[in-house]
């Protein structure tokens, strides 16, 4: 769309206001919002303001900068009554002299991708799995995390008022311009996935902004609170956002495939593979990027610890899925620890940079796992074979990642700075935090 097109949708949609979003480099969506008289003024113009106070954004002495609008990401934000209809835009920020802000993670993917189209004439898909709980609204400040429903993975009751809500949120997702594929209920307690279509990287990060978005408000509106924390509850699965990843040349190829491969995998897949294996210790730091994270990084609940891939092996950090017979465009590989905590653009940037390493280094591929179940190796079979784990902690993830320049290239100075900080300040009031568990641990017996 245009910015013509947007002012006659503002029409037929009766939209009273506009909410003209971004991120900071935590993921967490801001947003400005003006009155319609505003639009045309905000399409010319864009919107200005103080970046000062956004988390890894600019100095008092440099904040003034403005939002430009991306019109191809309006859309009616449908839980809004209708006397006060509210779409939003996704925008883009920029400098007061017209240069694109480098700590503005979505303007860094978008920038990336185009280069990857105009200088390899590659597209770079991804198809992420988000999962999310909803709880019981129990408390305004201090919520205790009780699960809404009792249903188990794939379980449906017609009465189960999880299932209404779920419905909802996908009718609410497609009206915003999401492909909902399937909306399911997870393994654990009130836990629940819901998938949407493939796309380019950019177009997929801002599905999940949406997603995560759209989630809470709806959920909200139940009496229900939504969270995409990884590991809100002890001893039951946490949330993860599988990613499933794919390669398409502009005539819509799909360059993982290979149909002479046992994998169905081309040697740019291996290479792809390589890649993020090599950069995986790293990674976590972005996909996985809070202290909670590694409550859900842990043996024994589905999520990879271990530096492998595999097909049939959920044990293994990139797993390849059965692709449909016939259908070279679904093969894809699936990469297992992201989570939904993260901030989808400097994630799918990351990523990204990790696969192209292996392939412009032509890495070499190591063999799968296929037949293990790395979980039941002993540490000294694991070090035989070479596998090696995840980090255990956010302060080993932040470790591995400042000593990865790759990464730091992909985000860019500014933003891995304002990163790097954000992770060690959060590192550093959870290591002097005293939590319940402790104080049910020491307080008597100590």
């Amino acid at each position: 769309m245009n910015g013509e097109d947007i002012i006659k949708r503002i029409k037929q949609d009766n939209i009273k206001f506009i909410s003209f979003q971004f991120t900071d480099v935590n993921g967490v969506v801001k947003s400005v919002d003006g009155a319609l008289n505003q639009v045309e003024r905000a399409l010319d113009e864009g919107i200005w303001f103080d970046g000062s106070s956004v988390e890894g954004f600019a100095r008092i002495q440099e904040s003034d900068m403005h939002l430009v609008i991306d019109p191809d990401t309006y859309a009616v934000l449908p839980w809004t009554p209708s006397e006060m209809r509210r779409a939003r835009v996704l925008c883009d920020i920029y400098l007061p002299n017209g240069k694109p802000f480098e700590g503005d993670p979505r303007g860094v993917l978008k920038r990336h991708l185009t280069k990857l189209k105009s200088e390899r004439q590659w597209v770079y898909n991804v198809g992420p799995e988000p999962e999310f709980f909803l709880f019981l609204q129990n408390g305004k400040e201090n919520i205790h995390p009780v699960p809404h429903d009792v249903g188990g993975y794939f379980d449906f009751s017609a009465n189960d008022e999880a299932v209404q809500v779920r419905t909802e949120l996908m009718g609410a997702l497609s009206e915003m311009g999401l492909e909902i594929e399937v909306g399911h209920h997870e393994v654990a307690l009130g836990q629940h996935e819901i998938d949407f279509h493939f796309a380019d990287a950019l177009k997929t990060a801002d599905n999940v902004l949406t997603l995560k978005y759209a989630v809470k408000a709806i959920a909200a509106q139940h009496g229900l609170v939504a969270s995409f924390m990884p590991k809100p509850v002890f001893g039951i699965n946490g949330s993860g956002m599988h990613c499933h990843q794919s390669i398409f040349d502009l005539d819509g190829n799909n360059l993982f495939f290979n149909a002479q491969d046992p994998f169905m995998l081309s040697p740019l897949a291996h290479r792809f593979i390589a890649g993020q294996l090599q950069h995986a210790r790293a990674l976590s730091a972005v996909v996985a990027p809070t202290v909670n994270s590694y409550k859900r990084l842990v043996p024994g609940y589905e999520a990879p610890v271990y530096i492998g891939w595999a097909q049939v092996n959920r044990s293994a950090l990139i797993r390849i899925p059965q692709p449909v017979s016939g259908k070279p465009g679904t093969v894809r590989l699936e990469l297992r620890c992201p989570d939904p905590s993260t901030n989808p653009y400097l994630a799918f940037n990351a990523m990204l940079a990790a696969g192209l390493d292996g392939i412009d280094r032509d890495l070499p591929c190591p063999k799968p796992l296929n037949q293990l179940n790395v979980y039941e190796l002993t540490e000294e079979a694991r070090t035989d074979l070479g596998i090696e784990m995840l980090p255990g902690s956010l302060y080993e993830a932040i470790d591995a990642f400042e000593q990865d320049p790759l990464l730091h290239e992909a985000l860019g100075k500014s933003i891995t700075e304002s990163f790097i900080k954000a992770r060690q300040a959060e590192w550093e009031e959870f290591r002097m935090h005293v939590t319940d568990w402790e104080l049910t641990r020491y307080l008597t017996t100590a």
